[in-house]
């Protein structure tokens, strides 16, 4: 097993260094070279070119590569930093520590500032939606896959068909439609600027109900298809023919098995919740992860963009990781391979 979590975090890290590297050349060749997206577009074409030449945009892609890392490993100075520059660039943590994503040319403040405060910010919404779409899911997929063909099944395929179509920001407006302008219950942005009118709660509901509207439907899906295929098993129909209590056929033998293809979808809303919630941030004016890397984008704010891919790879791997710790346990057979 040691081994096993070994190999994977070989892997990886592997991934990550390819990944980020494949990031890196991208942002490197968009349009427009790194010193005038830094600069802005009324710099001068004499401050452009030292800067140019102070960050060695000129040289080879490899090498450039690795000043990047150096300077996000901690073992190299941001030379954005440099006093002779006169950018302003100032971060209370130093110029040299790990994780120094650099300075954002958007918020002008470095990246970090902005960064992690955003994605705590994303991590609490999709917290709470997680936690109400995987329970949800598991309960009505599990009671509709025990009993194929049933009102509830038919019901539960149909629901989760038409919420899955409908993409979120119509259901977004719809909900504002009825609960912000009709009836006046709830604030029609989520800036999280409590106020005595709305409290921080009131922030959560609309964009909460966006992301479990359209992700319960799917995942209950997934579950139910794959208890539907497990309750067909001839070792479900022995053990319910040796007398053995309908419940324990059930939580002992058909749930643990039904869980082993969910489990990779379950995992993959971790993704979808944190940098997949783009829409449902903007609807609502949610100070998150997702709108902050729109933001980045249509601003080409390189070392945000940056920042926040190399972030998504580490939560991509990370739930991969997981998933197949989560296999070893819910598979036993998988556990050496």
């Amino acid at each position: 097993m040691t081994v096993f979590i070994a190999n994977r975090l070989f892997l990886m890290v592997v991934t990550m260094v390819v990944s980020s590297f494949l990031v890196f050349g991208v942002m490197e060749f968009s349009p427009g070279n790194v010193a005038s997206k830094t600069l802005g577009p009324y710099a001068s074409d004499e401050s452009k070119k030292v800067l140019f030449d102070k960050l060695g945009l000129g040289d080879p892609l490899l090498m450039r590569y690795g000043r990047w890392a150096g300077v996000l490993t901690g073992l190299m100075e941001d030379p954005l930093a440099d006093p002779e520059l006169d950018l302003g660039f100032d971060d209370p943590r130093g110029h040299k520590y790990f994780g120094n994503f650099g300075y954002s040319t958007l918020f002008k403040a470095p990246v970090n500032d902005v960064l992690w405060d955003r994605l705590g910010n994303t991590v609490v919404l999709a917290g709470i939606a997680f936690a109400l779409i995987i329970p949800l899911s598991l309960v009505f997929g599990v009671l509709s896959g025990m009993a194929e063909g049933s009102l509830l099944d038919r019901g539960l395929s149909l629901t989760g068909i038409i919420l899955t179509s409908i993409p979120e920001f119509a259901s977004a407006v719809f909900l504002m439609a009825i609960f912000v302008v009709w009836l006046g219950l709830l604030p029609g942005t989520s800036t999280l600027n409590v106020t005595p009118e709305w409290p921080l709660a009131t922030h959560y509901i609309l964009p909460v109900t966006v992301l479990v509207l359209y992700d319960f439907g799917y995942v209950a899906r997934m579950v139910r298809g794959s208890m539907v295929e497990v309750m067909t098993k001839h070792y479900i129909r022995t053990a319910i023919l040796k007398g053995l209590p309908y419940r324990t056929v059930i939580l002992r033998h058909a749930l643990r098995n039904a869980m082993i293809a969910p489990f990779t979808v379950m995992l993959l809303q971790i993704n979808f919740l944190i940098t997949g919630v783009v829409v449902t941030e903007v609807v609502f004016a949610y100070p998150g992860f997702g709108r902050m890397l729109l933001e980045a984008a249509l601003f080409g704010d390189i070392a945000l963009l940056e920042a926040a891919t190399v972030v998504a790879l580490v939560i991509a791997v990370s739930t991969q990781l997981i998933g197949d710790i989560g296999y070893m346990f819910l598979n036993p057979r998988i556990r050496f391979v």
